[in-house]
C-alpha cells in the first residue's frame, strides 16, 4: 500500500518543486504515466507482491528505461520523461526489499 502511495505523493512533490509555473500539467501528466504499469497485465500472476517490476515486465527492462532517461533531455517530453523515471525509481525501491 505505501508503494501505491509513494507513487501519488512523489510526483506531486516533484511537480511541486520542479515545475511549480506548470503544477497540474505536470502533476497530471506524471500520474498518466503510471500507464507503463499495463504491462503487468500479461504477467501471470498480474500481480505479486514478491516480483520485482524492473527486468520481468516489458515496460520495466532497460531499452525502455534508457529512453525514459533520455525524455529528460528533450525539453518538450521532460515531464514524461520524469514521470516515468519516478515511476522506475519508485518500483526499483520495492525491488531492494526483497
Amino acid at each position: 500500500m505505501l508503494h501505491i502511495a509513494l507513487h501519488f505523493l512523489v510526483p506531486l512533490l516533484a511537480a511541486r518543486y520542479a515545475f511549480y509555473s506548470r503544477f497540474t500539467v505536470a502533476y497530471l501528466t506524471m500520474i498518466a504515466t503510471m500507464v507503463i504499469d499495463l504491462d503487468h497485465l500479461l504477467a501471470d500472476p498480474i500481480y505479486d507482491p514478491n516480483r520485482c517490476s524492473i527486468g520481468f515486465h516489458p515496460l520495466h527492462d532497460l531499452i525502455p528505461i534508457s529512453i525514459y532517461v533520455a525524455l529528460l533531455f528533450v525539453p518538450k517530453c521532460r515531464i514524461i520523461g520524469a514521470g516515468l523515471c519516478l515511476h522506475i525509481l519508485l518500483d526499483t525501491l520495492d525491488c531492494a526489499r526483497l
